[in-house]
């Protein structure tokens, strides 16, 4: 069984300032981090280990306990930061400079005075942080999603880690349900995200089968196994080295290997191991 690597893969540089960011603070213990700072268990443990307070993702209207406030790399809304700073909260801020990108651009399109559509996963942290600001707005999970909008003003931007093949098939139901309406169409997806699916394609046409490594709920992860189903190659989609079922590889004998963009180099290397070992040992029992 052959091992190959995609190109792009794992941990993008935002994800990586903000985890610097963590350790560089002296008290964790006065920190509160406002949801997950990345989609990654193993993450969430370490930084739980090391004193920081976590808040819910599902229950983000609680007020901290603690003095300082850590932004996460997904973002929060300028309403929200209102909120907090009414409660007393200084901000320590690892909000992703690419997802700040995507916020602005929304409120620019609303500003133009558009009904803005964001393509992306409804109740998402990174889309709650962009709606929560405008007045006007859908957001899109699906091209059965689309519809003709009373506003004849449209802007779309886009959740950073959705799929561009993904986003051009909604912006084109877009523009057939809606063709007498002013569109502006503003590219939001980050450059990590695309260089990985990409890396993704090409991975796809080479092997028999995708080991996925990345959080359960990390979008840009479930987006790279989304690739994998499309094109009809089977993903297996693992967090760490201990779910990895040496049978559900079968007589496969090219197996592929990507991450998404908030796993840590360590969980890759020991995944790469765990399938080096799979290998040598389906290697000898061939006849």
């Amino acid at each position: 069984m052959k091992i190959v690597r995609a190109a792009e893969m794992g941990m993008c540089f935002g994800v990586r300032d903000a985890l610097q960011i963590t350790k560089e603070i002296a008290d964790p213990s006065q920190v509160t981090i406002h949801g997950e700072l990345v989609h990654n268990p193993v993450v969430i443990q370490q930084l739980s280990e090391a004193g920081f307070g976590q808040s819910s993702e599902d229950n983000r209207e609680s007020i901290a306990p603690t003095p300082l406030v850590l932004i996460t790399a997904h973002g929060i809304s300028n309403r929200e930061r209102v909120r907090l700073q009414a409660n007393g909260k200084q901000f320590i801020d690892t909000t992703c400079p690419l997802v700040r990108r995507a916020h602005e651009a929304a409120m620019e399109l609303a500003a133009e005075g558009r009904h803005v559509l964001l393509i992306g996963k409804p109740g998402h942290v990174e889309v709650l942080g962009i709606v929560e600001d405008l007045e006007s707005w859908d957001v899109i999970a699906s091209p059965q999603d689309v519809r003709a909008y009373d506003n004849e003003r449209l802007g779309i931007v886009c959740q950073t880690t959705m799929p561009s093949q993904f986003l051009k098939e909604i912006k084109t139901c877009i523009e057939l349900h809606n063709p007498s309406a002013d569109i502006r169409f503003v590219d939001t997806v980050c450059h990590p995200t695309k260089r990985r699916q990409q890396a993704m394609l090409e991975l796809i046409h080479a092997v028999d089968a995708v080991v996925v490594v990345g959080g359960r709920n990390s979008n840009n992860t479930r987006q790279l196994v989304g690739l994998c189903q499309q094109h009809n190659v089977p993903a297996l989609h693992v967090t760490c080295a201990d779910e990895i079922d040496p049978d559900w590889f079968g007589d496969a004998k090219t197996i592929g290997l990507t991450a998404g963009t908030s796993t840590l180099d360590d969980t890759i290397t020991a995944i790469h191991k765990r399938l080096e070992e799979i290998a040598v040992s389906k290697g000898s029992k061939d006849p």
